[in-house]
């Protein structure tokens, strides 16, 4: 019965709601809101979780709070980061961007990719984390290293994730990067994205094995995967691009019974851009949350969150 319902899954509709977090909003001496992911809903007070970049380009992680009845208006928002970036030669000493809060026997933490510039290549990405402290009312570092980092299956860099935990074992989903590649005589990284297995949620190790691969020679972007269980099934919506008719980002779709062997259905995924608005050359980044029986999704347009947050509804 499982497999039949998996099979006839229905489109999804999503209608926009709101254009919550614009330029004009960001952080002061910031630019752009980029990967928003949210905390614990409370009071009908949603606490969205983004990056932005300084004016050398370092990103750090900020955040924002909306009241969801009355429109998503804008409350607050954060005036400094949530933490300082790393010491030369560390992981996350040029940037970081948070990917996700995650939280385990009552204790939150904060998933982040740290990131350092390159020489041959861009840049090079890690997955770290920080926890919340009560006593200092802050985020602070488990470790100053990352807790995933390249290995024998990831060659070139790891980047955005999210965890899940099925029985006793947590899943993390994760961008891989395997190469860089030249496309049209530009520097390109191709990535999709595989899993790492964890029995305590910090010690991660990485398996080679794929979850959302590339449906084409065209395709090599596969990012931001947002995972949940619902119906019986395990639904994964991601960003990809990369093809002959659509070369920048789009929202896509997966489902699953192991949360390990996925089957892609993007074409279920009814969002496109919108013309001469700020979601009009790509739509990207997604985070899924359910709030009173309604299904939303975050998620940036223009320049990978330089025009800012949107929010859109799932029809019923």
């Amino acid at each position: 019965m499982v497999k039949f319902k998996l099979l006839v899954m229905s489109k999804q509709n999503w209608k926009r709601v709101k254009h919550i977090l614009k330029e004009d909003n960001f952080p002061k001496g910031y630019k752009g809101a980029a990967v928003p992911f949210i905390d614990k809903i409370k009071d009908n007070i949603l606490k969205v979780y983004f990056s932005s970049r300084d004016k050398n380009n370092r990103s750090y992680i900020f955040w924002a709070t909306f009241n969801i009845v009355d429109n998503f208006s804008l409350l607050n928002m954060s005036t400094k980061p949530e933490f300082n970036l790393g010491n030369i030669g560390e992981f996350d000493e040029n940037g970081s961007m948070g990917c996700q809060i995650f939280y385990k026997d009552n204790e939150k933490y904060l998933y982040y990719i740290g990131w350092n510039l390159g020489v041959s290549t861009p840049f090079r990405n890690s997955i770290g984390a920080v926890k919340w402290d009560n006593k200092l009312n802050q985020f602070k570092k488990i470790y100053r290293g990352p807790l995933l980092d390249r290995s024998i299956y990831d060659p070139c860099f790891v980047a955005s994730h999210h965890i899940i935990k099925i029985g006793s074992e947590y899943l993390m989903y994760y961008l891989s990067c395997d190469e860089w590649i030249d496309i049209d005589g530009k520097l390109t990284h191709k990535y999709n994205i595989k899993i790492a297995t964890s029995s305590n949620g910090v010690k991660w190790n990485p398996t080679g094995k794929i979850a959302i691969d590339f449906k084409s020679s065209y395709e090599y972007a596969i990012s931001v995967p947002r995972v949940i269980f619902e119906d019986g099934i395990y639904k994964m919506w991601y960003s990809y691009r990369g093809s002959k008719e659509i070369p920048t980002y789009r929202i896509g779709y997966a489902e699953s019974l192991d949360g390990v062997t996925w089957k892609r259905k993007d074409n279920l995924v009814h969002l496109d851009v919108v013309s001469n608005s700020w979601e009009s050359e790509m739509i990207c980044y997604p985070y899924i949350f359910n709030h009173l029986g309604e299904k939303y999704m975050l998620y940036n347009g223009n320049g990978y969150g330089m025009t800012g947050i949107g929010i859109v509804k799932l029809k019923k």
